[in-house]
């Protein structure tokens, strides 16, 4: 009997998608040798579906719906496919969490907005109460989100907890997402966080200019064995790599960006932006958005 690469439809939307596929065809004794004419496509893509080596397109999608006759039920795989691509999460991003629970040292880099393991549930509410906005996701979906973040938070809070490395871009400190209390709130968190003797924020200052390391945000994880992954996302899609000759150069890159980032002080140095100077006095955010970032001695 051939090898049959085995599935975790846990993993990942598009791992659960492949592995129903998988089911209904061995259900019916179909191998993908037969299912492929009833739906127009090589049994060798049939097996890249499956295996999660490719991702299921909407055509694919209703094709295996007229195969298996699932067209317009409840189990049809188009609207398994329309959740996945409209979901809360990115695909490859549930196996970048069971893998970041596990993780002794974590290397983050953001920009735009603080990083989701830093952000206050008001904070990271509204964050995704604007993908709501835009039409993204649902405010079900939304709420998931929130709830997804305060469990990879919590899980971080153990006996031993993993050593933190932070590196923000300068653009993270400009965004004024929810309002001046929501921000408020927000920078007292990273205040607090800075604190604590696991976490080690930076900020990275727009005058890096073509020095800076990455310009999408990547996380970079070291697991009990030393072992290295990488995680970085586009517009659609989560990517996690775990070989070292890829991963390596990005550990580097990572380490290179550190010396050249700022450390988070006690100092006035946080930009304001336009909405909180406009707003009244008592609710500016405050000079404690001085808690991060100290010139960097040369």
């Amino acid at each position: 009997m051939a090898n049959i690469k085995q599935l975790n439809p846990e993993s990942s939307p598009q791992a659960a998608f492949g592995a129903r596929i998988r089911r209904y065809r061995e259900e019916r004794g179909w191998s993908q040798d037969v299912l492929a004419p009833k739906i127009g496509y090589s049994s060798q893509h049939i097996s890249a579906v499956e295996t999660v080596r490719k991702p299921p397109t909407l055509r694919f999608s209703r094709k295996s719906d007229q195969a298996f006759g699932t067209t317009g039920t409840a189990d049809s795989f188009e609207r398994e496919w329309a959740e996945m691509r409209n979901g809360s999460m990115l695909e490859g991003f549930p196996e970048y969490v069971g893998y970041e629970g596990r993780a002794v040292e974590l290397r983050i880099y953001n920009l735009g907005l603080i990083p989701g393991l830093l952000q206050t549930p008001d904070y990271a509410r509204a964050v995704a109460y604007g993908d709501v906005e835009r039409g993204s996701i649902t405010y079900e979906q939304a709420d998931e989100r929130v709830a997804r973040l305060e469990q990879r938070q919590a899980a971080l809070v153990r006996p031993q907890p993993p050593m933190m490395f932070v590196v923000m871009d300068e653009s993270c400190l400009h965004q004024a997402v929810g309002g001046p209390e929501i921000m408020n709130a927000q920078l007292r968190r990273l205040e607090e966080m800075a604190a604590r003797p696991n976490w080690i924020i930076q900020v990275a200052p727009f005058s890096l200019g073509e020095r800076r390391a990455f310009f999408l945000p990547v996380n970079l994880l070291t697991m009990a064995d030393r072992s290295i992954v990488a995680y970085a996302e586009s517009q659609a899609q989560g990517y996690v790599e775990r070989e070292t000759s890829l991963v390596a150069p990005m550990f580097t890159a990572y380490h290179q960006m550190q010396c050249r980032a700022r450390r988070c002080r006690r100092r006035r140095l946080w930009p304001r932006s336009a909405s909180c100077e406009r707003a009244p006095r008592e609710d500016r955010i405050p000079p404690l958005v001085q808690v991060l970032v100290q010139r960097k001695r040369r």
